[in-house]
């Protein structure tokens, strides 16, 4: 039988032990010096202490010093508690020894503080990247749509990584490139037949200036032709000034019938007066006949006068209809 001090005693010793090796990473540390790179074990506590991974400090160190890059310990710590990405900066720096780029640590750094992804900017320095435009419509002088694809070839610039303008940028400016080429083409045709016309006027502007870009080609995939925007645009011109010619008329239309209205509502208003001065006539003559003003005769002469004018008129009127 064990005695049972001896027993807690290894159980004790069990747990110290197994916090040991969780706190301390002494693999990692054995691992470390395996390779070649030494890193103290209060170093590595340091880490711990400093809430950083050691795993994700050591093994880029590993890979760096196996690759002869001259980066030491402290700097990976500086960028990891940036928060930059320490594994991807030192294959961006090995990618870039490889392929003979001058890519020093803080420039990679810089780099990947910014937001960029440092290792595919080296990548593309080595194989240039091809970016496809969206369809881009211009018209010529002579109103024909004409819609285009580019193809751009670009290769990283390191040096203008930080600072400089992205994909969109380019992809804004050579739009804006053969919006410009196809607007002073006299004709649609011209562009069809040298579509070079394009990627000359691209080139000539240096669209990459400011950017992150360095631009090696432009090539036109496809040339369409859309519409006839002009012959729509002269439709949508005629349309409107149809329908403005129409509501002049309309208008004046309307006037008219106002102001026709206007005059029937005065000639009733002087048939009501003479309808009201008519009524009057038989009281005047016989308040004319009470005073003497007027004789019997010149009475009768008056009515014979006004039989004599409604027989003209009847007969007028009968001549009229006869002829």
């Amino acid at each position: 039988m064990f005695p049972v001090g001896l027993i807690l005693l290894i159980v004790v010793g069990v747990i110290v032990l197994s916090i040991l090796f969780t706190f301390v990473p002494v693999m990692l540390w054995i691992s470390a010096m395996a390779s070649g790179v030494y890193v103290g074990l209060t170093t590595l506590i340091g880490m711990r202490l400093r809430r950083i991974t050691p795993a994700g400090i050591v093994n880029p160190l590993i890979k760096a010093r196996k690759a002869g890059l001259e980066v030491n310990i402290e700097q990976l710590e500086t960028h990891y508690l940036a928060g930059g990405n320490v594994n991807r900066v030192v294959d961006a720096l090995i990618a870039a020894q490889r392929a003979d780029i001058d890519l020093m640590f803080e420039r990679a750094a810089a780099i990947d503080l910014a937001g960029r992804d440092v290792l595919e900017a080296v990548q593309m320095s080595v194989n240039p990247k091809v970016i496809e435009t969206p369809v881009v419509s211009a018209v010529a002088k002579d109103g024909i749509e004409v819609k285009v694809i580019a193809r751009v070839t670009v290769r990283a610039n390191i040096e203008r990584l930080v600072g400089g303008a992205g994909e969109e940028t380019i992809i804004a400016r050579v739009g804006e490139g053969i919006v410009t080429t196809n607007g002073s083409a006299s004709s649609h045709k011209e562009v069809l037949e040298n579509p070079d016309l394009i990627s000359n006027t691209v080139l000539n502007k240096g669209l990459d200036s400011g950017t992150a870009f360095e631009i090696l080609s432009i090539d036109i995939a496809d040339v369409d032709v859309g519409k006839n925007i002009g012959a729509t645009l002269q439709m949508d011109q005629a349309e409107a000034d149809k329908n403005i010619a129409q509501a002049k008329a309309e208008e004046r239309r309307a006037m008219a019938v106002a102001k026709e209205q206007e005059m029937r509502a005065r000639v009733e208003e002087m048939r009501a007066k003479v309808v009201e001065a008519e009524a009057e006539v038989p009281m005047a003559m016989a308040q004319a006949l009470r005073d003497g003003k007027l004789g019997v005769m010149d009475y009768y002469n008056m009515q014979n006068v006004v039989a004599d004018t409604d027989m003209r008129k009847s007969i007028s009127q009968s001549d009229d209809e006869e002829a």
